[in-house]
């Protein structure tokens, strides 16, 4: 029977590390006393070391980074359908008589 996943909260987690760094520690050690897979709280602090305090947003929540670069492309996708409309409305003009045209077609 397979395991379920155990879900830790970010106070936890920085705990976990901070304890973990701590001198005379070791990783192993700590998280044996925790009761955690050594090569979870070796992730967890290389995401503290990546994130800083941003690390552990926690479920369902992107990471500051990654709601901007979210933000980002949803503003370039609006900033490519506003081309595109302009682009055909160009091509709709270009091609009607010279004397229904609003301005010069290149």
């Amino acid at each position: 029977m397979a395991k379920s996943r155990r879900k830790y909260s970010a106070e936890f987690k920085r705990e976990a590390v901070r304890l973990s760094r701590e001198p005379g520690r070791t990783v192993g050690e700590v998280a044996t006393n925790l009761g955690v897979d050594s090569g979870v709280l070796h992730r967890w602090r290389s995401e503290m070391k990546a994130d800083g305090p941003s690390a552990f947003p926690g479920n369902g929540r992107p990471k500051a980074s990654e709601e901007e670069v979210l933000q980002l492309r949803k503003e370039l996708v609006r900033a490519q359908q506003e081309r595109d409309i302009l682009k055909n409305y160009r091509v709709r003009v270009c091609a009607l008589p010279v004397d229904q045209k609003l301005g010069p077609c290149r």
